[in-house]
């Protein structure tokens, strides 16, 4: 396959010159480095459904209804012709697969995180080492179409934030995602965006499926995320994120994950 690093400009955007939709193969696959903080990649769409998957740094990913977080030893999976973004906040270094429309019937149908299992890992890995045209027939093929059964089989993490499309709930997030740690009461965050506190709960449902409550703690876990994978402390993102202690975070995340953060990050390593 290719391995490209993406250099970024001026405006701290990769730029990399190849066109996966056109390879005569069912899977491209490209070992990426970005060499650079605060990089974007601005919104775009492929034909091909797109897997990223993260070696070393954070990922984001968003698409209109919400947005993903790509810790690492994890993997988000787009489907082809969805517009999207994707940004880092350091160095990042992945692998990206792009697979053809049609290749297995069972393959995610939107958007989602997907855990990465030490199998997937190996032979991500190992195809990262063939090249472009691989042999279709033979090893090369069958390791290919192993690659494709195990991200068919692999589960999902649910590691995504939806956004609501309304202009006032867009402002309810554009305020938490500013101030995290705010504690302010429903109520009050209703009085903000000019509605009643029944009418937002009714639209945040409506919406994006969840509760303002839920929504605001998979904020925490994915902000958690981000700077727990970075080496930063429990205590000192707990604190951050306007819990009184650790031991309340940690209850949080629990509930929200169903696993610690230690745990979780020790199982994602």
């Amino acid at each position: 396959m290719m391995s490209v690093s993406l250099s970024a400009t001026s405006r701290n955007q990769p730029s990399v010159t190849f066109d996966v939709d056109n390879v005569p193969r069912p899977v491209v696959l490209l070992n990426a480095t970005v060499a650079s903080q605060n990089w974007e990649y601005a919104r775009h769409s492929h034909r091909r459904a797109q897997l990223f998957y993260t070696l070393r740094g954070i990922l984001n990913c968003e698409i209109e209804q919400g947005v993903w977080i790509v810790p690492p030893q994890c993997a988000v999976w787009i489907p082809g012709n969805l517009p999207h973004v994707a940004r880092g906040t350091e160095e990042t270094e992945c692998y990206c697969l792009f697979i053809e429309p049609g290749t297995a019937a069972n393959l995610p149908q939107s958007c989602c995180t997907i855990a990465v299992s030490p199998l997937l890992r190996e032979l991500m890995q190992k195809a990262t080492q063939f090249p472009e045209l691989y042999a279709e027939e033979g090893r090369e093929g069958r390791l290919i179409a192993t690659l494709i059964d195990e991200i068919s089989a692999a589960p999902a993490e649910g590691l995504n934030l939806p956004m609501p499309k309304d202009a006032r709930l867009k402002r309810l997030t554009t305020l938490l995602l500013a101030n995290p740690s705010d504690k302010i009461r429903l109520r009050e965050w209703a009085t903000r965006i000019g509605m009643s506190e029944r009418n937002m709960s009714r639209l945040l449902m409506q919406e994006i499926g969840m509760s303002f409550g839920r929504w605001r703690r998979q904020l925490h876990v994915i902000l958690s995320l981000q700077r727990l994978s970075q080496g930063e402390s429990v205590q000192t993102v707990a604190l951050d994120l306007g819990y009184e202690n650790a031991s309340g975070f940690v209850t949080m995340f629990r509930k929200a994950v169903g696993k610690p953060p230690a745990r979780y990050l020790a199982e994602h390593e």
